[in-house]
């Protein structure tokens, strides 16, 4: 819309934007390719794994629910759940204490600059996910991540479990 808050028209045509997308809710949404063999090989190394978006909780669930993703994460944080929405460390910070697991204990993905800026603050190792939705216009390789990955399977080698003797550093 290339409006500011401060726009006269900015919550009129936030909430239009908003019933509109509601309505599209999972329409033409799918997982990336290879997350469900991912999310396959997470589980059964019985690790914990959560969700943490900017996007507000009502919107969340629902989507998550309708691509079968709601009862298995073990935690889902929205941009509502804590005061502060990524860049800020307080969605991680919240999502690792929910699974009982310290944040240096934790691997954060991210597509984003402020996935990478949150999980830093957070003191996780953060992860580029480079097949996310990263705009042409950025250089992920200028974000101080601790590595990036082309594909979902490649998070395996940054994870506990059956490779861990060769996760790189």
């Amino acid at each position: 819309m290339d409006i500011a808050p401060d726009h006269p028209d900015y919550h009129a045509l936030r909430d239009a934007f908003l019933a509109h997308y509601e309505t599209g809710l999972c329409v033409d949404t799918t997982l990336f390719a290879d997350v469900e063999a991912l999310l396959a090989a997470i589980e059964a190394r019985a690790l914990k794994w959560g969700i943490v978006t900017n996007k507000a909780t009502r919107y969340t669930i629902r989507l998550l629910d309708l691509l079968g993703l709601g009862a298995r994460a073990g935690i889902v944080v929205c941009g509502d759940t804590t005061p502060h929405t990524k860049p800020h460390p307080a969605p991680l910070l919240a999502a690792a204490a929910g699974l009982g697991v310290t944040p240096a204990r934790c691997v954060y993905v991210g597509d984003a600059e402020r996935d990478v800026a949150a999980g830093v603050a957070a003191g996780m190792r953060t992860i580029i996910a480079r097949y996310g939705y990263i705009d042409a216009r950025e250089d992920p390789q200028n974000w101080p991540a601790d590595g990036a990955i082309d594909d979902p399977g490649a998070l395996l080698e940054w994870l506990p479990g059956v490779s861990q003797g060769t996760r790189p550093r």
